[in-house]
């Protein structure tokens, strides 16, 4: 079921998916919509003069206008959107294409106004005119008025969410949703139940138990996108095996490598483990259904943009480290899951490349507070940022990582900072993780 939600926000992030399936929706309507006038006969006659087509070749004229103008601007929407794409890409990034393409509005539009053409088109067809008999069918030409008045309307809606789209807190309010999201869908879900204390196995008398091995290996190059754990954590326990996975979700494996090692007892068993080959997806770009550092480094990338010598906007880069603490806040609450996964008996059944704490806070901050050298704006609120994440880090294992990352901040602000006050600014707020020491000198350029 869950292999199956994968492929289905795959199918919804593409940008011809949802357009396509409303132009499906707009041929069984135009089916419909003729039948019915074939059934039903129409009064053509006093108000109903204004509404219904008078005769074929007004239906025809009115058709081939609706359908003209229909495709017209579907090619200025799409159009625009190419404008904005490159746009986007190149002030915050490419990865960010996937973010505009989601947008559900923008794969509306262009599904309704080429939806619209086909329609128009196939009623169009319809009109016969043969010996003095005419078939107009008024009802499905009411349908085509309503839905290009309605496509006028879209037409406005799409021009303003273009407008928003490509404004950096428009862009950075949206990944930040996209990651708290995912964060929240990812982690509450688990492999397998881990034992109340953590227990490091011996793993090779762990491996001696079972005596066979068999690998699984990629079938071919490109990002780890999906690894099923319900797959993997099920046939453990009803097939008694031991699954050892070398990559997560975000890995990058070449094609033969082994990414998952299958320990079990009977040789007979070897040829049932083929439905392994089945628990994971690769693909040649990283995806955010089961990589939280995926979105991470989205809002990264926007905020080294600002921060770059050309571009050079602290402000920007603030929004996404204030974004960035939201997330690590919460992460700093939830039970990462172990590498060493056990079944209901506390079984050994899975040992798996998790992702941790310190590993998201490093993907989160390192690379802002690189490219950060000599902006004090920045490195404050980097620091704060610390503060801030320190407050809901409650494990000593968790104010650990935070304090490591508010000294390597404070390192470099002394390195690069020039301006004493903005750096003893800096270091008032550094006492509140680090404590009161001796003030190191500052080292000179």
């Amino acid at each position: 079921m869950k292999k199956l939600l994968f492929i289905w926000e795959e199918l919804k992030s593409t940008f011809w998916f949802v357009p396509i399936l409303i132009i499906v929706l707009a041929v069984g309507i135009s089916v419909v919509a003729i039948y019915i006038d074939s059934l039903a006969d129409f009064p053509k006659e006093g108000i109903f003069r204004y509404i219904f087509a008078g005769n074929a070749d007004s239906a025809r004229s009115l058709l081939a206008a609706i359908s003209a103008a229909m495709i017209g601007v579907a090619g200025t929407v799409f159009s625009i959107t190419l404008v904005t794409l490159s746009l986007a890409a190149t002030q915050f990034g490419s990865r960010l294409l996937r973010n505009f393409m989601h947008e559900r509005v923008n794969q509306v539009v262009l599904g309704s106004y080429i939806s619209t053409f086909v329609y128009s088109l196939i009623v169009l067809n319809s009109i016969t005119e043969s010996n003095g008999n005419e078939f107009i069918p008024v009802f499905s030409i009411l349908i085509a008025i309503i839905a290009a008045v309605a496509n006028i309307v879209l037409l406005i809606v799409f021009i303003h969410g273009i407008a928003t789209s490509i404004q950096s807190e428009k862009i950075i309010s949206d990944i930040s949703t996209a990651l708290l999201k995912s964060v929240t869908d990812l982690y509450p879900e688990k492999v397998g139940r881990g034992p109340e204390k953590l227990i490091v196995p011996d793993l090779t008398s762990v491996k001696e138990k079972y005596g066979l091995r068999e690998p699984v290996r990629a079938p071919e190059s490109g990002y780890l996108q999906y690894v099923d754990a319900d797959i993997i954590l099920e046939t453990a326990k009803k097939k008694d095996l031991l699954i050892v996975l070398h990559f997560k979700p975000g890995d990058y494996v070449v094609k033969g490598i082994e990414v998952m090692e299958i320990n079990f007892k009977k040789e007979t068993e070897r040829e049932e483990l083929e439905e392994f080959k089945n628990a994971f997806f690769t693909g040649k770009v990283r995806t955010p259904q089961q990589d939280v550092e995926f979105s991470i480094r989205q809002m990264v990338e926007v905020a080294v943009r600002a921060l770059s010598t050309g571009i050079n906007d602290p402000f920007t880069a603030n929004s996404c480290i204030d974004n960035l603490t939201a997330i690590m806040c919460y992460l700093a609450g939830v039970k990462f899951p172990a590498r060493y996964r056990y079944d209901d008996e506390y079984n050994l059944r899975v040992i798996a490349e998790a992702v941790s704490f310190e590993g998201v806070m490093n993907a989160a901050f390192n690379q802002i507070r690189q490219y950060s050298e000599g902006t004090p704006a920045v490195l404050i609120r980097l620091m704060e940022a610390m503060i801030t994440i320190n407050k809901f880090a409650e494990r000593p294992q968790l104010k650990k990582v935070v304090r490591y990352h508010a000294e390597m901040i404070l390192r470099l602000a002394e390195k690069s900072i020039d301006e004493e006050q903005d750096l003893e600014d800096l270091r008032k707020r550094s006492r509140l993780l680090i404590g009161s020491s001796p003030e190191p000198d500052k080292l000179k350029k």
